[in-house]
């Protein structure tokens, strides 16, 4: 088992920026993929950047250039630095974990972002 807490988020401007972390703990070795994904009121849960063990890093498209993965495995932890927030963005994010092909969620974070 993995459990994940997050933290950050909020509300902010367009333009703003924000920084949410996660730490995870339990069988913490295992854990390969870590990342955040959102999801927006009325849409599917995405993707928005994903980070392996290895560092190996997958983002969406709409947050390249913007979002950066940040991961340090000594400290089981994942941080997603969020720049030039717009509207669109506006979701609540969850961390996430992979292990064994078993997939782990937190309990989400709302970011806001106003216009």
């Amino acid at each position: 088992q993995v459990q994940l807490v997050e933290s950050g988020g909020g509300l902010v401007r367009a333009g703003g920026s924000l920084r949410l972390s996660c730490v995870a703990s339990g069988n913490i070795f295992s854990i390969n993929a870590m990342g955040w994904y959102r999801q927006a009121p009325g849409k599917q849960r995405e993707l928005v950047a994903v980070r392996t063990r290895g560092g190996n890093t997958n983002y969406a498209d709409s947050v390249k250039g913007r979002f950066t993965i940040s991961r340090d495995n000594a400290k089981n932890s994942v941080s997603l630095q969020m720049s030039s927030l717009n509207p669109e963005d506006t979701a609540v994010y969850y961390c996430y974990a992979e292990s064994y092909g078993l997939d782990y969620w937190g309990q989400g974070t709302q970011v806001t972002v106003s216009s």
